[in-house]
C-alpha cells in the first residue's frame, strides 16, 4: 500500500456502508450531496483527536490542517447541512458554525 493510500476512507455505495472492518466516522455519516469530497480531506491523514478537542482545548492544529485543505468548503457545507455539533469541520468550531447558522436564519427571516 502506498504512503498516500487511504484505506480508512470509504464511501457509501447506494446508501449502504462499507463492511465493518472499514467502518469509520466517515462511512457512518448521512451524506448530503456527493460524498466523494471526503477522499480529498486532509484531516483523514492526521490525528482525529485534533479535530475533537476537549472543552477549552486548542483548535489551532486542526484549523491549520483545514487551512490547506482543498475540500474545506464542502466539509463546512456538510457540517452545516447536518447540524454537526462537535469538532472542527471546514476549519470552523461549533461556536463559529453556530454563528453562521444564526446569521442564515436571520437572513431568511428578513
Amino acid at each position: 500500500m502506498s504512503a498516500f493510500a487511504r484505506p480508512h476512507l470509504t464511501l457509501l455505495t447506494d446508501g449502504v456502508p462499507a463492511p465493518a472492518r472499514d467502518a469509520s466516522p466517515w462511512t457512518e455519516l448521512a451524506p448530503v450531496g456527493d460524498p466523494s469530497w471526503r477522499l480529498e480531506a486532509l484531516c483523514a491523514e492526521t490525528d482525529p483527536e485534533a479535530f475533537l478537542p476537549e472543552k477549552g482545548g486548542s483548535t489551532r492544529d486542526a484549523k491549520r490542517v483545514c487551512s490547506g485543505c482543498t475540500v474545506r468548503a464542502e466539509c463546512l457545507e456538510f457540517a452545516l447541512a447536518n447540524d454537526e455539533r462537535f469538532g472542527i469541520w471546514g476549519g470552523l468550531s461549533e461556536r463559529e458554525r453556530r454563528r453562521i447558522r444564526l446569521r442564515q436564519r436571520t437572513d431568511l427571516s428578513a
